[in-house]
């Protein structure tokens, strides 16, 4: 016979049926539940900048202001704008390159004064 069959057989034929209920072992107070809880939130993501617009993102991930990633361009984003979109954004670029350009490593003497 089938383990079931076997099981409502001896429930039928026994006089005492007994449940099995599970029991917590003591009460979990307020301050034991929240501090369980205490690491269940959200965080805050970890963000970069990339080097090339100088917006944040997230890490090993691609650009999607500049389409670049670790240097190289893999998505063309201006190719896929409109004529005055892509002359904003191509105007941003410029500037921001400007600002690299200007900016001159120090030398260590210039470090030392600092």
């Amino acid at each position: 016979m089938p383990k079931l069959l076997l099981g409502l057989l001896l429930i039928l034929f026994c006089d005492k049926v007994i449940f099995i209920m599970a029991i917590p072992r003591s009460k979990h107070t307020k301050s034991k539940r929240n501090q369980r809880r205490m690491h269940i939130y959200i965080k805050h993501p970890a963000l970069s900048i990339c080097p090339k617009c100088g917006k944040e993102i997230r890490p090993h991930t691609l650009c999607w202001n500049c389409g670049y990633y670790k240097g190289k361009e893999i998505i063309n984003l201006l190719e896929k704008l409109n004529k005055k979109e892509r002359k904003k954004r191509e105007k941003e670029i410029a500037v921001k390159e400007k600002e690299e350009k200007g900016k001159k490593p120090l030398s260590m003497e210039e470090l030392s004064k600092r």
